[in-house]
């Protein structure tokens, strides 16, 4: 096995010259060992660069590197000596912000008029600040008390959009034989619409609880939390008499956490900065489907 790390830099438009040269710079100052790597990822509509590191990085290094490329309007993925992309057999993705472009809860509670104060509940969850995500959405799910549930739809309808890339990266999971798990802090309206329109096999989240036609502001069930998304993931890897090393995780927020450490891969997409310090993938520049490039056998 391999006792170097893999750094590979992802963009939209050609990498140029430059953006090397101040890796390589800045790396020397880092003291880390840094050098080109001429293997080749498969073709795709992205840019790649690639090199290898002969010792393992401090956090704040790979900070340093991502600040970097972000400068060259790339993304870098740190793979880790032991990652093996064949060896890769579930995608394991949140879904707001992450699959999609908006916060559902959000959205609905722009039509009563109480968004604001519903993300900023949200927001702070995301971030980490509030640590009990099981009491974070009982609180925005109150506030959406009295909504009519026909919202919704119009939700799903008129604001809902997946993310660029999505489409691809379910074609590609399929096409690579990989188990999708949809697993969500959301809710279930959603999710089940979209495992119908892109294919997952698997969807958890949380069900609004719907009286005469209006929601009641409770959930109904067991809240899925960070803990029960990672605990979905563990159940479908022994599904596949596999293990965790075996998946590829993506999320967003601090509650994805618990599902993406410990991963084959975890990507962290247009994420919070805890999130993104604790991935071994960023994904700001790039869209879903630069996964691919990284689990191409």
């Amino acid at each position: 096995m391999s006792s170097q790390l893999t750094l590979i830099a992802l963009a939209n438009a050609p990498i140029p010259a430059e953006f090397n040269t101040t890796l390589l710079k800045h790396a020397k100052v880092l003291g880390v060992d840094i050098a080109s790597d001429k293997q080749l990822l498969p073709h795709s509509k992205y840019f790649t660069s690639r090199w290898t590191i002969a010792q393992d990085l401090m956090p704040e290094a790979r900070m340093v590197m991502r600040d970097i490329a972000a400068g060259y309007q790339a993304d870098l993925a740190f793979l880790s000596p032991g990652f093996k992309p064949e060896k890769i057999r579930v995608l394991a993705m949140d879904m707001d912000s992450t699959l999609i472009n908006i916060e559902c809860i959000d959205e609905i509670a722009d039509f009563t008029g109480k968004k604001a104060a519903v993300a900023e509940i949200t927001e702070a969850t995301m971030r980490g600040e509030i640590r009990d995500f099981k009491e974070s959405l009982r609180r925005r799910v109150a506030l959406l008390a009295g909504v009519n549930a026909d919202v919704l739809e119009s939700v799903y309808r008129e604001r809902l959009r997946p993310n660029p890339g999505a489409f691809e990266l379910l074609a590609g999971a399929k096409e690579r034989g990989l188990y999708t798990l949809l697993v969500s802090g959301g809710f279930t309206f959603f999710t089940e619409k979209l495992q119908r329109d892109l294919g997952f096999q698997q969807t958890q989240a949380n069900t609004l609880e719907i009286i005469d036609g209006k929601l009641t502001g409770k959930v109904i069930g067991k809240i899925v939390d960070g803990a029960a998304k990672a605990a979905y993931l563990d159940e479908a890897c022994n599904l596949l008499n596999c293990d965790k090393k075996n998946a590829i995780t993506m999320g967003d927020g601090s509650n994805d956490l618990p599902m993406m450490t410990g991963s084959g891969i975890s990507i962290a997409y247009k994420a919070k900065p805890i999130v993104k310090e604790k991935a071994d993938v960023a994904f700001d520049q790039v869209g879903l489907d630069a996964a691919l490039l990284l689990i191409a056998k």
